[in-house]
């Protein structure tokens, strides 16, 4: 798993992750692995996926499929994009859309936070998606992030210091996430909810 961070604060936005990539208890540290970035970018957004490894290369390729017409500007675009992309993973890329027989929809398996000029969102695998107004993180050292940021959020002014601290958090605290972090920031094209 992972942590992956996202906030707002004032006119800037920023993920920020952790670089440690796992195999049940086999760790491939960022010195190692030659993609360590958990921080992908699609067009104007960048996105961090958790779950499992295969996720990154799959979204690599199924972002850019013609038929996925992947926008992720706003909570609809991302929502009309996922249900764009349920088939594509499924028919292309083999997907395993079953998880829980109590699920009330197919899964797509992914859980993943974005920021784009238009502001911090996370989707999920039931094609949930949020947009968030100050900061939220995803991955299994999420609760860790989130406890961190809630706690500087008030005292720190830039919205990368705010991730950073979240960050380092899950990767001191989660044996599934390490340092060092790669983080991107962008400005906002407005500043609401802050």
């Amino acid at each position: 798993m992972s942590t992956i961070v996202v906030v707002r604060k004032g006119s800037t936005a920023c993920i920020a992750a952790d670089t440690l990539t796992t195999f049940g208890d086999t760790r491939l540290s960022s010195s190692m692995d030659a993609n360590h970035s958990k921080i992908q970018t699609f067009g104007r957004t960048h996105m961090g996926i958790v779950g499992s490894a295969a996720h990154m290369l799959v979204a690599e390729r199924a972002f850019n499929d013609k038929e996925v017409k992947a926008d992720f500007s706003s909570r609809d675009a991302a929502f009309d994009s996922l249900i764009r992309l349920h088939p594509v993973l499924k028919e292309h890329y083999y997907l395993n859309p079953k998880d829980s027989e109590e699920d009330p929809y197919e899964t797509t398996q992914i859980d993943a936070v974005f920021v784009n000029s238009n502001g911090i969102f996370g989707l999920f695998a039931l094609r949930e998606v949020y947009e968030y107004t100050r900061f939220w993180a995803v991955g299994s050292g999420a609760s860790y992030a989130l406890g961190a940021m809630h706690a500087v959020y008030d005292r720190y002014k830039s919205a990368k210091d705010i991730a950073r601290a979240g960050a380092e958090a899950g990767a001191t605290f989660d044996t599934s996430s390490q340092l060092p972090l790669t983080s991107k920031s962008i400005r906002l094209s407005n500043s609401r909810g802050q």
